[in-house]
Parts: C-alpha cells; sequence; structure tokens
C-alpha cells in the first residue's frame, strides 16, 4: 500500500534542471499568435480601461489620450530589453534570473519578488472586478454591490483559473485567444460607434470633438498630475512580460517571446489610443453625468457608457451586455495570465535553490508548475479575503501600490540588460541603441517615476482613502506604505530563506558566447 507521499511524488516530480530549457515544462506548445495572445490578455485592455480611465482623466483632464500614449515610450523600451535578455538566456525567471546574472543574487530575488508583490496584490482587485461583474451581467445588481457576494464569486473565479493554468499551458492559450478577439473586436466596434455617434447630426449631450489639445502633454496642468498620471497609464500597458514568461513553453523561445512583448505593447497603444480618444469625445471629462471626470463612474467607465453607446433596446442592448461581459472575460482572463508569470517565477526560483524546493515540482502528465501554481491560488485567495476584511479602503490603496510594484521590477529589468551586455554595447550601432541605450533610458524613467511617486505624490497623507502615522516620517499616504512595505517585506524574507535554506543562488559570469550574440 502507497503512502501519501508516494501517491503525490507519482503525479509530481522535480524539475530536471535549473538551466533555460531544462526545467521540465512542456516546449514548443505555443506559437507566435498564442504568445501575443497571452501578452495582450494579461494587461486586460476592456478591464484597465474600464478601472483607469476614469482616474487618469480626473487627474489630467483632456490630456488623458496623450497620457496614454505616452506611457507607451517605457513600455516600449523595456520590451525591448526583455526581447534581447530572452534570446540569449529564456529561463522563465525572466527578472529574478536576469537581474541575479547582472548584478547578484540578492538583487535577481527581490526582482522576483517584484513579480510576485505585483502580481498577488492585482489579483485581489481582478477577482472582486470579476464577482461584481458577473452578478451585474446576470441581472442581479444587489449582489453586485454585496461586499460577501462578490468576494465569495471572487474567490470561485481565481480557483477556476489556478484549475485551469495547473492543466496546461496550451488549455490557458486557447482561451486566451478566443477571449481576446472577442475583446478587441467590442472594444473597436465601440469606440467607432462612438465616434459615429459625437460626428453625427445630433451628437450626444457633453461630447466634444476630438482637438490638437488633448494631444500636448505641456497641457497638463501641473508635474504631480503628470507624473502620477503616467503612473496609472503605465498600468494599463502592464502585463506584456507573461509572453516571456512562458519562454520554456514556446517554439523558438530564443526569439518568438520578445518578438510577443514588442508586437503586444504596440497593439496595446493602438487599442488604448483608440478607445480613450473615442470615450473622450463621446462622454466628455464633466464632473457629473456620463463625464469621464464624475466621481461615480472613476471605478468603471464602460459599463455606464455601453447602454449610452449602443443603446439600451433591442440589438444595442445585447450589445451593451456583451460589453459588461467583455469587462468580465477581461478581468477573468487576466487573474489567468496573472497565475501564470508568478507560478513559473517562483518555479525558476526554487530550481536555482531561492526559494524551497517544494515549488519546483512539475506535474509528470501536464508538465506545468504544480505547487507553485496552486500556491499562488492560495496566497491571492488568503490576501484577497485578507483585504476585505480588514478594509475596502485598504483594498482601494493597495491596488493603486501595484504601480510601484510595476515601476520597480520593470526598471530593473531595463538595468540588468544594460549590465548584462555591457562588453559589446560598442559592437555595433544597432547593439548600442538597443541593448544599451533604449533598456537604460526605460530603467531611468520608471526609476524617475518610482520615487516620484512613492515619496511624493502618493506619501501625501491626502492622496487615497488611507494613512498611517510612522515612526520619524508622520501621516504617510496608504499606497506608498503598502508599496514600499511590500518590498521591503522582500528583504526579510530574503534573508530568512537564505538562513533556512542554507545555500544560495550562484550565477556564473554572462558566458561570452550568449553575450556577444
Amino acid at each position: 500500500m502507497s503512502s501519501p507521499h508516494d501517491e503525490s511524488s507519482s503525479i509530481t516530480t522535480l524539475g530536471t534542471g535549473s538551466g533555460a530549457g531544462e526545467k521540465g515544462l512542456k516546449g514548443d506548445a505555443l506559437g507566435l499568435f498564442s504568445s501575443i495572445a497571452i501578452g495582450i490578455a494579461s494587461t486586460a485592455p476592456a478591464y484597465s480601461l474600464a478601472a483607469t480611465l476614469g482616474l487618469i482623466v480626473v487627474g489630467v483632464g483632456l490630456q488623458a489620450p496623450i497620457i496614454t500614449i505616452l506611457a507607451f515610450i517605457p513600455m516600449l523600451l523595456i520590451a525591448y530589453a526583455y526581447k534581447e535578455l530572452n534570446e540569449v538566456d529564456p529561463d522563465c525567471g525572466t527578472t529574478f534570473t536576469w537581474a541575479a546574472r547582472a548584478f547578484g543574487p540578492h538583487t535577481g530575488w527581490m526582482g522576483g519578488w517584484g513579480i510576485i508583490v505585483a502580481d498577488v496584490i492585482v489579483m485581489a482587485n481582478l477577482a472582486q472586478i470579476a464577482g461584481a461583474y458577473g452578478f451585474q451581467l446576470l441581472g442581479f445588481p444587489g449582489l453586485a454591490g454585496s461586499s460577501l457576494w462578490t468576494t465569495v464569486a471572487g474567490v470561485v473565479w481565481i480557483i477556476v483559473m489556478t484549475a485551469i493554468c495547473y492543466v496546461g499551458i496550451e488549455v490557458s492559450a486557447a482561451l486566451q485567444r478566443w477571449l481576446l478577439c472577442v475583446e478587441v473586436f467590442m472594444l473597436v466596434l465601440f469606440s467607432v460607434w462612438a465616434l459615429v455617434k459625437v460626428y453625427s447630426t445630433h451628437p450626444p449631450a457633453g461630447s466634444l470633438h476630438i482637438a490638437g489639445a488633448w494631444f500636448n502633454p505641456f497641457d497638463v496642468h501641473s508635474s504631480g498630475a503628470f507624473t502620477a498620471g503616467i503612473l496609472s497609464a503605465v498600468f494599463i500597458y502592464w502585463g506584456w512580460d507573461t509572453a516571456v514568461s512562458v519562454n520554456e513553453e514556446t517554439a523558438d523561445k530564443e526569439r518568438t517571446p520578445g518578438r510577443a512583448a514588442v508586437i503586444s505593447t504596440v497593439l496595446l497603444l493602438l487599442i488604448y489610443a483608440l478607445v480613450s480618444t473615442s470615450a473622450q469625445a463621446f462622454a466628455g471629462v464633466g464632473t457629473t453625468g456620463r463625464g469621464l471626470a464624475n466621481p461615480a463612474n472613476a471605478g468603471d467607465v464602460l459599463s455606464g457608457l455601453g447602454n449610452a453607446v449602443f443603446g439600451s433596446h433591442g440589438f444595442g442592448w445585447f450589445l451593451a451586455k456583451l460589453l459588461i461581459f467583455m469587462v468580465l472575460t477581461s478581468s477573468a482572463a487576466s487573474t489567468q495570465t496573472t497565475i501564470l508569470p508568478t507560478a513559473r517565477t517562483t518555479f525558476s526560483m526554487a530550481l536555482h535553490k531561492a526559494i524551497p524546493a517544494k515549488f519546483g515540482e512539475v506535474h509528470r502528465r501536464f508538465l506545468t508548475p504544480t505547487w507553485s501554481t496552486v500556491a499562488m491560488g492560495l496566497v491571492s485567495i488568503a490576501f484577497y479575503v485578507l483585504l476585505v476584511r480588514v478594509s475596502s479602503n485598504v483594498l482601494a490603496d493597495s491596488i493603486s501600490s501595484v504601480g510601484l510594484g510595476i515601476a520597480f521590477y520593470y526598471g530593473l529589468t531595463g538595468f540588468s540588460c544594460v549590465w548584462y551586455f555591457r562588453r559589446v554595447l560598442t559592437r555595433s550601432v544597432r547593439d548600442f541603441w538597443v541593448k544599451g541605450v533604449m533598456p537604460g533610458l526605460g530603467g531611468v524613467m520608471l526609476l524617475f517615476f518610482f520615487c516620484y511617486a512613492a515619496f511624493d505624490v502618493y506619501a501625501k497623507p491626502s492622496y487615497g482613502f488611507t494613512s498611517v502615522n510612522l515612526p520619524f516620517f508622520g501621516d504617510t499616504g496608504g499606497v506608498t506604505v503598502i508599496g514600499i512595505g511590500s518590498l521591503l517585506l522582500g528583504v526579510v524574507l530574503m534573508f530568512v530563506q537564505r538562513m533556512i535554506q542554507g545555500s544560495w543562488f550562484r550565477n556564473p559570469d554572462v558566458p561570452v558566447s550568449a553575450a556577444e550574440r
């Protein structure tokens, strides 16, 4: 009779090695289209616009379209850093592995922790949105407004998406392809339909014709508003790196993931520029009614605009419901694609002996990380339920703090690229720009946004919904406390893990043959 341990061992096994392509994951499972679909779906375009566009408009007014466009620049620069690093080291640990090889194990560990923190925090908001929109779609507004039932529904969403990630990357990719195609179609249809109404003979009340001033960043009223707007807009682009985190399961793993990351950011730019411009033209930036700056609409601008754009009867009613459904599936899809990179980051960290070996188990049949995937789901549920129990205000501020985690590990990746390839930057003009200037500039931009937001904008007690009285610092905004505090927690855990593990991730210098590719 077999013991429980024997039964478990028959299902899972430790990865066979820590090198790229040696971990036991299912190789050649994804092509370019699937990688692009995962990269775009991870950003949850419909959900991100619904939750963030109103906040950007509140901060910068009519310049919201140019802010969403400018936020693309650091994303594209960092996407090239991912592309170049992935070509020579296609490890699913991404920032963790690359930063460790460039700057040492401690920096690498913090890079991996940055990914984990950002993903776990955002899972709480994704789950809440999925739960609330599910009830709204089914016609139960009372349940959608209930903290208890939206929490229950959100937990169910996390469980379902964790199960899908557990059973295989191909199942995940297939679901993402279908959902993304419908989502993008609906966003484009919404935008075109809105613009047609704006430029019709009887435009809706409060609508505006598109003007050149909308695309002039110098018209933003203050540098603080500009920075906060950019950091909020960075959030709507975040997630394309998932296409790189599944690199070891992708065909042509050295080139396809990086190409998918760059293509994803460009496609997102087109989507966001179109939707932000058309939504602003249709609804205006007023603080009442359907205006995008109306505080009542700030957390969700699309569901309210759906009926106004498409109508509330007949086929228009169907399209409005479909738009709500797209926000629901967008948040649900992003829940799934948030689990993927975190599970693979912790999986790689375990095989490199940076965290307990348990996280390095892979399913014998599905060839997916097992405990890393399940642990991500369990931690996300625990964190979500805890925040809901503590305060909805703390939950709201925790979501705002995600921007700090994103800027941290994206910026670190840019700097890692420059240092990783420092010996070959003068080899050619292309190497100088693509391996050096572009990633370095992206890293500097994100470092500036991180510091300015964390120590000025977010640190003000009046920012957000909560504040904390800290020793030596006094009253400090809850967004800064959560964002910086979560990163400092990683420093503590890193040294605790090192004492427990008794060994550490040792990084050889970058192989000359790899760095000179």
